[in-house]
């Protein structure tokens, strides 16, 4: 399995296929063209995507809306991370002073892989190019504060994702899992499957307002188990088939 990345070496910062303890110099996320060659210990890898618009989904995940005291939307609930709050794997979650709950919420990343625009439900999946781990950090109390969730979710640091993306035909959608780990004790885990929503609805309906262009990110919404985290944690989120994504919470 190749894992598309991104990545920094002493001359190169850019996309790259890692491919065992080589990782290799790519034109683009989703080319198979490979360029020089570094040994993989030498390269530090970066968040993997740089899309123009990161798309989130709430409450996707009927077990998470009821811990939140919210109900089950009839249509998906769709809001926006900005580029800004992207971080790559091993970054630090910065917690800020504005706020005094940070919540973990892992999912998993859909990478579209073309321009999509008014896209049908049965087609959605020839749009996505493949997978990557999300923790869609959230300041859970300016979420509740504001009743709108700009402040909330789109902190610097706020939208973790990586290490990697691993292109969808290799990985089995039904057998995805997203776990998190805070200190290593699961907090959440749960099959794809439960998603209210699943991935042909969640295209459909975005695209029929918003165009998404290749290389953005859709967060497709976090189980159950959300909880806060405090400067000195660890977190971790697992995706079944794709890897692990760990980052670090440090104060502001």
């Amino acid at each position: 399995m190749d894992k598309r990345v991104r990545f920094r070496v002493a001359d190169y910062e850019g996309f790259g296929i890692l491919d065992g303890e080589m990782v290799f110099e790519t034109p683009s996320l989703w080319s198979d063209e490979r360029g020089r060659a570094h040994e993989a210990g030498s390269a530090t890898l970066l968040c993997p995507v740089t899309p123009s618009k990161i798309v989130c989904v709430g409450r996707n995940y009927a077990e998470h809306a009821r811990e939140l005291g919210n109900t089950v939307t009839e249509e998906p609930l769709i809001f926006l991370k900005p580029p800004s709050s992207l971080n790559g794997p091993g970054g630090e979650i910065v917690y800020p002073k504005i706020s005094e709950r940070v919540d973990f919420e892992g999912e998993l990343g859909l990478v579209i892989g073309r321009r999509a625009r008014h896209v049908a439900a049965a087609d959605a999946w020839d749009y996505v190019f493949g997978y990557t781990c999300v923790n869609d950090v959230t300041a859970r109390d300016l979420q509740r504060r504001d009743k709108q969730w700009t402040r909330g979710k789109g902190c610097d640091t706020f939208c973790c994702v990586g290490p990697w993306v691993v292109r969808r035909e290799e990985v089995e959608f039904d057998g995805i899992r997203v776990r998190t780990l805070l200190d290593r004790e699961v907090r959440q885990d749960a099959s794809v499957t439960e998603m209210i929503f699943p991935v042909g609805v969640i295209i459909e309906y975005v695209t029929q307002f918003m165009t998404l262009e290749a290389g953005d990110l859709i967060a497709t919404g976090t189980p159950s188990g959300v909880g806060s985290m405090q400067p000195g944690s660890v977190v971790s989120v697992e995706v079944t088939g794709v890897g692990v994504l760990e980052n670090r919470v440090t104060g502001a």
